[in-house]
């Protein structure tokens, strides 16, 4: 088995706000697009082997949340340079950085829709 976790779904409160809030944390473009009769907008991934996910549009079946399933993304060599972007654009740090031994590093972030944000890098 290659990864356990093929995919995952952020939900957003206000879709244009998340969808500019992680264009600028990552630094590279949420693509919205229509897919299966709802916008969704794609994180970034390269190829289309591995782990990816999207921001989805407000709906009944689906709230941001701090306190349910905690997403960790790939801040792979940028993690500080992230960091300092988080509260200028809407976010809020919850945790700053620290070491996991032999993993790492994480921080834990409030998005701008409230879902609590794991941020990881290696190195």
């Amino acid at each position: 088995m290659k990864n356990v976790f093929t995919w995952v779904d952020i939900p957003t409160k206000d879709f244009d706000r998340a969808v500019k809030f992680y264009s600028d944390l990552l630094g590279e473009e949420v693509k919205v697009d229509d897919s299966m009769g709802m916008k969704l907008g794609f994180l970034p991934m390269e190829g289309k082997e591995g782990v990816g996910g999207d921001l989805i549009p407000p709906s009944h079946d689906h709230e941001p949340s701090s306190h349910g399933t905690r997403v960790y993304l790939s801040c792979e060599g940028m993690l500080d340079e992230v960091l300092e972007r988080v509260e200028n654009i809407g976010g809020k740090i919850v945790r700053t950085k620290f070491k996991l031994e032999g993993a790492g590093w994480i921080a834990m972030i409030n998005d701008s829709e409230g879902n609590m944000i794991g941020l990881h890098s290696f190195a």
